[in-house]
């Protein structure tokens, strides 16, 4: 367990790693470079965390919630039986608070065997899926009864359509201490990088209509993620080299700033590697005049 000093530490070394290397003081941004590692970053890294400690926590309550629709021996009336079940984890006012408030694009139950029985819409391409069989987090649910999550990619229901990078949640459903199958839960990374903007959109919500400009991204490797971003900003978002480069002088993050039709716009680049190894997150800010 984590006392006070210990996240005083934590604290403190993200303040020692927080330290500009491109754009420097004599930029045209620093104070939003300083709001950016003071507030926006630091509110990012909380609420990554806590999506991902209630995503947990949420699949594993309806995984025992749905425990007896596995015990259903008729695959058509299981599978109905189930979905109607799952359909109703995110409504008001019996859903799980922890699914509700997510932003989680599926829930879906599997059988002992590891494939798909049902998902909580239709239709149901995910139906049949072997999802045992395609991620070791399923697979360690069912296997060694283990609730937790893993970042991978989810096949696309469509043939030209590449596959979806999404943090999976996977928890065992229990009958009689016996593992009968898992619930499975999705969200994907921009879905992650919306809800970080939509977030801090939020804090800064007196702000905004002042004109203050606020937009997260996600990257995962070469591959950013995002979801109504201005495309004039995206072209700003500072290359894999770069924020390679940014990274091995600062791990923990750097800020830097640059200009665009004569506005100044400050940006932070902070690892995420509760997402995944090569995960993390750029925010752009630039406050109003």
């Amino acid at each position: 367990m984590k006392g006070p000093w210990s996240e005083l530490r934590a604290l403190l070394a993200v303040a020692v790693l927080w330290c500009p290397v491109a754009g420097g003081c004599a930029s045209g941004a620093t104070d939003e470079q300083r709001e950016i590692r003071a507030e926006d970053i630091p509110r990012i890294q909380r609420v990554v965390r806590e999506d991902l400690e209630r995503g947990v926590r949420g699949v594993q309550q309806a995984a025992d919630r749905i425990h007896r629709g596995f015990l259903v021996e008729d695959p058509e009336r299981r599978a109905r039986e189930i979905r109607g079940v799952l359909e109703r984890l995110r409504v008001p006012p019996r859903g799980i608070d922890e699914l509700m408030i997510s932003p989680i694009s599926f829930v879906a139950a599997v059988g002992a065997d590891g494939h798909v029985i049902c998902r909580d819409a239709t239709p149901d391409p995910m139906m049949g899926f072997d999802a045992g069989a395609a991620f070791p987090v399923v697979r360690r649910a069912l296997d060694e009864g283990v609730a937790s999550y893993a970042l991978v990619q989810f096949p696309s229901s469509q043939p030209d359509q590449p596959p979806s990078h999404t943090v999976l949640y996977a928890a065992p459903s229990r009958h009689e201490g016996r593992v009968v199958g898992a619930v499975i839960a999705g969200t994907p990374l921009w879905r992650t990088a919306q809800r970080l903007g939509r977030q801090l959109q939020a804090d800064h919500a007196a702000d905004m209509p002042r004109g203050m400009i606020l937009w997260v991204y996600l990257y995962e490797g070469d591959v950013l993620h995002h979801h109504g971003t201005p495309p004039d900003l995206e072209a700003l978002v500072p290359s894999p080299a770069a924020r390679a480069e940014g990274l091995r002088r600062s791990p923990g993050g750097f800020t830097a700033d640059v200009a665009q039709f004569g506005r100044w716009y400050a940006y932070g680049v902070v690892p995420l590697p509760r997402l995944g190894p090569d995960v993390g997150a750029v925010v752009f800010r630039s406050d109003p005049p």
